[in-house]
C-alpha cells in the first residue's frame, strides 16, 4: 500500500504569543511543505474555528493543530478535551507546543489524547529546527486520513 500523498498540509495553531506566531511563520517560510496556516489566540476561539461557528463560519478543516497550553479565555488542555471528545474533530491530530516542562501537563495532555508534545525551544535555530521536523514528521512520515468535517 502506497502512502497517499497530501499536495497542502493545513494548519491551526493556537497561540497568543504574537512572537510565537512570527517564528512559526519565519520558520514556514524555509521548510519545503506546501501549507497553509490558520492562527487564532484563544481556545475559545479555536473552538470556533473548528466546529465553523461565528465569523469562522466559512474556515476549513485542518489537518493538524498546535496548541498552546497557556490561553486566555480556555486554556489548552481545556480546548484539547474539546476536540478529542467531539465525534467530528477527535481524529485531528494535536501537538501541544508549548514552553511547559512540566511533567503533570505532559501527562494531563497525553491522557487526554494528544498526539505529541512538543517544549517550545528558547533559541531561534532549534525554534526553526523544531517547526521544520514537526511539519515534515506530520506531511511526510505520518498518513493522515482526510476528514469530511
Amino acid at each position: 500500500m502506497t502512502k497517499m500523498k497530501r499536495i497542502n498540509l493545513n494548519v491551526l495553531m493556537v497561540e497568543d504569543s504574537s512572537a510565537d506566531v512570527l517564528m512559526v511563520k519565519e520558520a514556514l517560510q524555509d521548510v519545503k511543505i506546501q501549507n497553509t496556516l490558520h492562527v487564532v489566540g484563544d481556545g475559545i476561539d479555536a473552538i470556533e474555528f473548528l466546529k465553523k461557528k461565528g465569523k469562522f463560519h466559512s474556515s476549513t478543516t485542518p489537518d493538524l493543530i498546535l496548541l498552546d497550553l497557556n490561553l486566555p479565555k480556555k486554556n489548552g488542555n481545556e480546548v484539547l478535551i474539546e476536540i478529542k471528545n467531539d465525534e467530528n474533530l477527535k481524529c485531528i491530530p494535536v501537538v501541544i507546543f508549548t514552553t511547559s516542562s512540566s511533567s503533570d501537563d505532559m501527562r494531563r495532555s497525553y491522557k487526554s489524547y494528544a498526539n505529541s508534545y512538543v517544549i517550545k525551544p528558547v533559541d531561534f535555530n532549534s525554534y526553526q529546527e523544531t517547526i521544520h521536523t514537526i511539519f515534515h514528521y506530520w506531511y511526510n512520515v505520518v498518513s493522515i486520513a482526510p476528514l469530511s468535517v
